[in-house]
């Protein structure tokens, strides 16, 4: 397993493999397949763990987790001009800014 692991891991059912299976978000192509969730979750880990060590020794970059990745704040969204001047309304109407507007319902 890898020291001090930050990766976001993922366990849930696949009805279509009757089984539990293990996903890690920075490796969307891992996957672990087991019976119970405990250990479909240890087998992510370890097959996480095994591909940065393959990918350390062969130079390559190693995914950081998201957990100690730093954010600003902002994002762009585009979406439709009719919803933009709704949501616009919304938020005058509200006596709030549109990005204040947004950030609620987003956090919703």
């Amino acid at each position: 397993m890898l020291e001090n692991d930050r990766y976001t891991y993922r366990v849930t059912w696949s009805e279509e493999d009757d089984e539990y299976v293990g996903l890690c978000v920075e490796f969307p192509s891992l996957s672990w397949l087991a019976s119970t969730p405990e250990t479909a979750l240890e087998g992510i880990r370890q097959v996480a763990a095994d591909v940065v060590v393959d990918l350390r020794a062969r130079g390559e970059l190693v995914p950081e987790p998201i957990a100690i990745r730093q954010y600003s704040g902002k994002f762009m969204l585009r979406i439709p001009p009719i919803l933009h001047r709704h949501l616009a309304l919304e938020a005058a109407e509200a006596g709030i800014s549109l990005n204040r507007l947004a950030s609620a319902k987003l956090a919703q």
